[in-house]
């Protein structure tokens, strides 16, 4: 498993190099910002047209790191869909596959700003959910403690070999996590953000996803 260990709030925990976070103990699974259906609401609203292979590809992603770690419990974080309507325009076969995913687990769609309301699409929704010392949200909030939210997609970008390398990562301090977009066709704020500054300790942390999770201290200034 290639992944980045920490604590937070006393319990220990694994950053995939996916982009999905692993809970140990409780056998649990997390994943952030799947945005699924992106390509369809793009079109639907007159946007460019994208390749409507999305979905497909973010599920597989997902069922691979399911089967990896034999999650029993799964967190999606919020912005699971990009609108309702992208949850009701999912393919047969795209909801077959979350079904499927679905089976003998406990799944749990936490609510985001794209999907505020409940889905059918199986499993239980929740505005946040607290299990053990975490709190699972979607968007962080000031002053939070045990907190492990979603939303901004965060990356970051650093100088390798006199070029530059830019991923979605993880970032962590003592309080918080932020995850990020685990979706295929989500873009990110970088994490020189005025917004990740405000909500981050000094000494933050990001884990940079890709090939290996590569934990960094977390870029606050662009370089």
């Amino acid at each position: 498993m290639k992944a980045h260990d920490f604590t937070l709030a006393g319990v220990q925990l694994k950053a995939l190099n996916t982009g999905a976070l692993w809970w140990p103990e409780k056998h649990l699974l997390c994943v952030s910002d799947l945005h699924l259906g992106k390509s369809e609401r793009i079109a639907r609203r007159g946007g460019t047209v994208l390749p409507p292979y999305e979905t497909r590809d973010t599920l597989t992603r997902l069922a691979a790191d399911l089967a990896l770690t034999a999650a029993q419990t799964v967190v999606c974080l919020g912005d699971s869909f990009d609108d309702p309507q992208a949850a009701r325009a999912l393919r047969a076969e795209e909801s077959l596959l979350i079904t499927r995913l679905q089976h003998g687990r406990h799944w749990i769609w936490v609510e985001g700003n794209h999907d505020p309301g409940p889905i059918d699409q199986g499993g239980n929704h929740q505005s946040e959910i607290q299990i053990a010392q975490l709190s699972f949200r979607h968007i962080a909030t000031a002053g939070a403690s045990g907190e492990v939210s979603g939303h901004f997609h965060p990356k970051v970008s650093v100088a390798i070999g006199g070029g530059r390398v830019t991923r979605p990562a993880f970032l962590y301090d003592r309080d918080r996590l932020i995850l990020p977009a685990y979706g295929t066709y989500t873009g990110g704020l970088n994490s020189t953000s005025n917004v990740f500054r405000q909500l981050m300790q000094p000494d933050a942390c990001a884990v940079m996803t890709g090939r290996t999770a590569i934990a960094i201290p977390m870029p606050r200034t662009a370089r």
